[in-house]
């Protein structure tokens, strides 16, 4: 089964604009499936050891080909090029050709470290639009009935949402993040301790959603801060982790955190390696559930026009806001609450927020109620299941 994704259409639109494409996203995240769908003149997968040691050895080789194509093609050739970040350099030879007007490229990767990182390295600057592909939204989730807690245990990779059977989700989960240790951690050797790396990140998927305390963890795994923070950047550079960052200015306020969140880039990724089971107690669940909405939120964002951004608010003396989307000028305070029927207590520091920032007008209590509510004039109710309504508001 396909399930069509929101990506395609700005995908689509970008193509029909004669732009090209460099398109990241953590692996089986259905980059690969969902360009099957396009007419493609060629399609060159990096992930493949031949394929790779060809274009290496040639660096011309892509360049000649393509150029084969325009002779054959009526229209411009479509050139797709997956895991593209093992082989960076190639990106001197698709800027020639995109310059010369010769092709359109869609460039795939599942890491963005070694593009990122080599000081050389041409990411083809306002010559490819970037965009991100994520697990499946909540508005993509339509094929299979859902529940919330399945989407806090297992996720929404394409392959594990669509699979019916519980255990079998599992064992696809353990073998994401064996393949990930594998594949994107020893094999590209970007640590030197794969056993201290793999600790680091069973403590790093139990921590997703906290502030982060980097002595803590330093302490906890037994390395310096300085190597902490080097694997809190590889696991960003690999797409498999979110960095939020808090709002930090206030008129009033001197004292708000100014430590930042990672959340796991899945839920059910999250777990696995955190090695939790597939059932929690009750009193676990609003904080999965918080972590939930705060990968949704980022999701949508993506598809928002101009500056955007998910923070969090966090006073030391107390007042805390979950969520705080910010969009078209305005800051969204979003409180996520696992009860079904939330009152105007859970809403304190909704209301705390407001009095204190004048572009934030109306703040909102996402949890599991069956309809709609209003508990202030400045505070709404949202069902789980109506979370995009919140960001639709701004648009």
């Amino acid at each position: 089964m396909y399930v069509h994704r929101q990506l395609e259409a700005e995908i689509t639109k970008h193509l029909a604009k004669d732009k090209s494409i460099l398109l990241l996203g953590s692996r089986q995240t259905g980059k690969t499936t969902m360009m099957a769908q396009l007419p493609v003149s060629l399609s060159i997968s990096f992930a493949r050891p031949e394929k790779r040691l060809a274009y290496e050895q040639r660096l011309d080789l892509l360049a000649t080909q393509v150029e084969a194509l325009q002779t054959t093609d009526r229209k411009k050739p479509l050139v797709i090029i997956d895991e593209v970040q093992k082989i960076p350099f190639i990106m001197d030879a698709v800027q020639d050709l995109i310059d010369r007007n010769i092709a359109q490229f869609i460039l795939s990767g599942s890491s963005a470290r070694k593009l990122k990182r080599g000081k050389t390295i041409n990411l083809l600057p306002g010559r490819v639009i970037p965009l991100h592909c994520d697990p499946l939204m909540l508005s993509e989730c339509s094929a299979l009935p859902n529940t919330i807690e399945d989407l806090l245990f297992h996720g929404s990779l394409p392959a594990v949402y669509l699979e019916t059977d519980h255990a079998y989700k599992n064992r696809l989960l353990e073998a994401y993040v064996g393949i990930y240790l594998e594949e994107e951690i020893k094999a590209e050797a970007l640590v030197r301790e794969l056993g201290t790396f793999n600790r680091f990140l069973m403590l790093a998927a139990i921590e997703s959603g906290h502030i982060l305390n980097i002595s803590k963890v330093s302490q906890d795994i037994g390395v310096t801060r300085k190597t902490v923070q080097n694997y809190y950047e590889i696991l960003e550079d690999c797409l498999i982790a979110h960095r939020i960052e808090p709002l930090s200015k206030s008129l009033s306020r001197k004292r708000l955190t100014k430590s930042p969140k990672y959340l796991l880039f899945d839920m059910g990724v999250r777990r696995v390696a955190a090695k939790e089971p597939a059932t929690y107690p009750e009193k676990y669940m609003g904080h999965l559930f918080e972590q939930w909405v705060g990968l949704e939120l980022l999701h949508m964002l993506r598809f928002q026009p101009g500056p955007n951004a998910l923070n969090f608010w966090h006073d030391h003396t107390g007042p805390e806001v979950d969520w705080v989307v910010s969009l078209a000028g305005q800051y969204i305070p979003i409180e996520v609450k696992w009860t079904p029927y939330p009152s105007l207590a859970d809403a304190k520091h909704l209301l705390t927020f407001l009095s204190e920032y004048d572009n934030s007008t109306m703040g909102y209590i996402v949890c599991r109620a069956p309809m709609r509510a209003k508990l202030a004039d400045n505070i709404m109710v949202i069902p789980w299941q109506e979370l995009g309504s919140v960001v639709e508001i701004c648009e």
